[in-house]
């Protein structure tokens, strides 16, 4: 692996599948009475947000204490962020308190592209979401649920593969979604066939040349999906009217349940969070045993957990060996 986490594209198929075998191997540790590993004991992990956010702050410390690092929570609300201090000097107050890796969330798109290419620190960088850009580990994650439950479904293990030939349909907001944009990536690489579902203001300029397929009808692509993730229609990001009214958005793009029955019987639901209840998703649809938003939530500290186990290069446990970096078969 690299030395930094910024994109989907910074890993190849055999980084991911890593980092998911070692996700399914720390996850272990979730079924343990002491949910502790010394694994980055004396490591210093720093979560600067310069966005709000709950799970994924939150995720990013319950994988750093797991693993015995000291977390820095670092808020842009309140500090000398509010009274106009720079990035620049923002990171290198951390590189002075030692920071071996720095989560960064940011409202600006590259942010951590440029924390991670411009000298000011020397740990590593990882990117917990920049602007409506990307956000890698929500793409990890996703994959490493999607993997696990359709491993689940057939019988098997879920360590070892990718996730050839699956089927993937990501519908809604595609236009200021992170989430998809490093999805689509990801799970290419993984060796899904993606489509992504929008009405066309929903949709970015260029998504023609993204790895994917393209449909702006959600009714004919559900019986042919494997797993069916829903987007959040992010208001807070938009300066116009991308579509008529709330209800007209449901009535087509969202799912319900007689929508969910289209589905194969083995197929998911999943949604990154938070849900707009009504709108892109049916309370029916969200609390059904189909849905795996609170498995995502749960896989999500184990796949930070080994993100950051990967990046800085911790010892593993004897009692819990390293997976292997062989993925040929």
């Amino acid at each position: 692996m690299k030395r930094h986490l910024i994109s989907a594209t910074d890993l190849t198929r055999d980084d991911a599948v890593l980092i998911l075998d070692t996700a399914e191997e720390l996850a272990r540790v979730a079924d343990r009475p002491i949910k502790k590993l010394p694994t980055l004991r004396g490591r210093t992990v720093v979560n600067l947000f310069f966005e709000d956010s709950t799970r994924t702050r939150i995720s990013f410390e319950a994988a750093a204490k797991r693993l015995s690092a000291d977390v820095i929570n670092f808020s842009a609300r309140g500090s000398s962020v509010s009274k106009g201090e720079s990035l620049k000097d923002t990171a290198m107050t951390l590189e002075a308190m030692g920071a071996d890796a720095v989560v960064i969330r940011h409202h600006d798109s590259g942010a951590p592209h440029r924390l991670a290419t411009s000298g000011w620190i020397r740990g590593s960088v990882i990117n917990a979401g920049d602007g409506t850009h990307e956000h890698p580990t929500q793409a990890l994650l996703d994959a490493f649920t999607l993997r696990r439950r359709l491993a689940a479904e057939a019988g098997g293990e879920a360590t070892g593969g990718d996730l050839s030939g699956r089927r993937v349909t990501i519908v809604g907001d595609i236009l200021h979604s992170r989430v998809a944009r490093s999805g689509v990536r990801l799970l290419t690489t993984l060796g899904a066939e993606v489509t992504v579902v929008a009405p066309p203001t929903l949709l970015p300029i260029g998504v023609e040349r993204w790895p994917c397929e393209v449909e702006y009808h959600l009714d004919p692509v559900l019986p042919k999906s494997d797993a069916v993730m829903m987007l959040r229609v992010q208001r807070e990001r938009m300066n116009a009217a991308y579509f008529p009214t709330e209800r007209e958005y449901a009535r087509r793009y969202g799912l319900d349940a007689p929508r969910m029955a289209r589905m194969p019987d083995h197929a998911v639901v999943m949604h990154p969070g938070p849900m707009n209840r009504g709108m892109e998703i049916t309370a029916e649809v969200a609390d059904s045993p189909r849905c795996t938003a609170v498995e995502q939530v749960a896989g999500g500290v184990s796949v930070r957990m080994a993100v950051l186990y990967l990046l800085l290069g911790g010892a593993f446990p004897e009692d819990l060996p390293a997976p292997t970096t062989d993925h040929t078969a």
